[in-house]
């Protein structure tokens, strides 16, 4: 019993969790020390007031989350404002690493012109989409890639040890949690050996999710195997916006030959090794060929931000073979240090655009009035809108939020589904048999404005029709939330209006 509770004293969430607090404590008191000076301290804090509100109104964040900051800014002045202060303003996208690092993918992606020649031809709307993603996020589409669907955390999990004893030149893993277990131990062992061997061997994970999973300064213990690690946006215990700001992407490049990309986790639950929410539905998708490129290109360009280095991405690039592939691919990212909303604008072009059905799995479904509205009126205009959330949650209130947006959502038309044998983590759009993506990026404020994100569009490729099979039988064992079902009382129908508006900061 002692040395479980020393423990847990000593572990360093417990102590960055005590130094949070004590922060917060500290500015409590720094806030009532202020209001000694009664008129002095309201005349500066309404001052200070109105420049936070201009700056929130003026901006170009998201109406929902300007709203749920002016709230806070109005009703208790002191504290709202420099809670704002402190963990509203974004990272600065003006910053010199960043520059350097967009010019870097820049330089290293150009997209085959006859490509979106091709593409254009056979359909204007999709050449719009990918276009989009060029422009905006400098990622080319490709052809001669292979695709192929990973319907579960069992399957992704066999293909990538497969793929990973197979590395001959390098191995590049970054992902958002680690947890020693079957799932990653094995990896590991993969891992060690391929280093011995002498092939480039790198890990990047993300300091905040793997703060109960791993001891602090894991990279170390990993660097030792001759595996070159580092942990993404240390969790330090000040209170500051960057602790916001994760690496949510899962990603795997093999000799810049084969990656991976989609929901799932370095943690036994992903593979239902164990059980935590009963049966764990996540996805992934494993590509092959030119488009491998991108994610290369993706995670080479976070490891230069981290290490401030300016590699030779060229010397990463692999001669590739022909494959006998259909469709196009398009590996893209989005990063919150730009104004650019990638993964958003991503959905909403696909339900924007979508003539005959949209299927969506989301774990959360927390979104704006954009997203919102525009997954209604593709109700209302006669498609089938189907949208697949967890039946046992991982976080009840979050959980209690997604509820929040079932009436409405359900009123206009758009299906809503339940997944009853458990949890689902995966995030799959699908539409009209055509178009598809799988990557990381949730139905939630926390994955489309501040976290680093990835995902994969596919248009009209192998795996279309297994995405489709595979919803479908997701459907078959979900079950459908009819408007009956999300009356609630008089409290929690408050708790959930409350939760909505909020929903942003959380």
């Amino acid at each position: 019993m002692l040395k479980k509770l020393l423990n847990f004293v000593t572990h360093r969430i417990f102590i960055v969790g005590v130094l949070l607090i004590f922060q917060l404590v500290i500015l409590v008191l720094a806030i009532n020390k202020f209001e000694e000076y009664g008129l002095y301290c309201y005349i500066l804090f309404f001052i200070l007031g109105i420049l936070v509100l201009l700056k929130i109104i003026n901006g170009n964040a998201n109406p929902n989350y300007k709203i749920a900051w002016i709230i806070p800014v109005l009703t208790i002045p002191i504290f709202g404002t420099l809670m704002y202060l402190i963990f509203g303003n974004k990272l600065n996208d003006k910053d010199k690493k960043l520059v350097k690092n967009k010019e870097n993918i820049q330089n290293n992606l150009k997209q085959d012109k006859k490509i979106m020649e091709n593409i254009k031809e056979q359909d204007i709307n999709f050449y719009n989409q990918a276009n989009y993603i060029y422009r905006n996020a400098y990622y080319p589409i490709y052809e001669n890639t292979y695709t192929e669907y990973l319907k579960v955390g069992e399957v992704y999990y066999k293909r990538l040890i497969e793929e990973l004893k197979k590395a001959e030149k390098y191995i590049f893993m970054q992902y958002f949690i680690i947890h020693k277990g079957k799932f990653w131990n094995e990896i590991l062992e993969v891992l060690k050996q391929k280093a011995k061997e002498g092939i480039d061997v790198r890990v990047v994970y993300d300091d905040m999710g793997c703060i109960v999973t791993l001891p602090n300064k894991y990279y170390e213990q990993l660097n030792k195997y001759g595996i070159k690690a580092c942990s993404f946006n240390k969790f330090i215990p000040i209170l500051t916006s960057k602790l916001n700001n994760r690496d949510h992407r899962k990603i795997t490049v093999i000799d810049g030959k084969v990656a991976f990309t989609g929901g799932i986790n370095l943690a036994d639950e992903y593979i239902n090794e164990i059980e935590r929410f009963g049966h764990w539905k996540d996805n992934g998708v494993l590509i092959k060929g030119d488009a491998v490129w991108n994610f290369t290109v993706i995670f080479l360009s976070l490891w230069d931000y981290i290490h401030g280095k300016n590699e030779n991405f060229e010397s990463f690039r692999p001669k590739q073979e022909v494959i006998n592939s259909q469709g196009f691919v398009q590996p893209y990212d989005d990063t919150p240090l730009d104004n650019e909303r990638v993964g958003q604008t991503v959905y909403l072009n696909l339900i924007n655009k979508a003539e005959k059905y949209i299927y969506i799995t989301t774990p959360y479904l927390i979104i704006d009035d954009e997203l919102e509205n525009a997954l209604c009126v593709a109700a209302k205009s006669g498609i089938d809108v189907r949208i697949i959330t967890p039946g046992i949650p991982d976080k009840k209130i979050v959980n209690e939020v997604t509820k929040a947006y079932y009436n409405d959502l359900i009123e206009n038309g758009v299906k809503i589904y339940e997944y009853s044998k458990g949890f689902i983590h995966a995030k799959t759009f699908l539409v009209d048999d055509k178009i598809a993506t799988v990557g990381t990026v949730n139905l939630d404020y926390r994955s489309l404005y501040l976290h680093f994100e990835c995902g994969v569009l596919m248009y009209k490729t192998e795996c279309i029709k297994d995405i489709k099979e595979d919803l479908e039988e997701t459907l078959s064992v979900s079950k459908q939330v009819l408007i009956d079902d999300t009356k609630v009382g008089l409290f929690r129908s408050l708790k959930r209006a409350i939760l909505r508006l909020f929903s942003p900061l959380m």
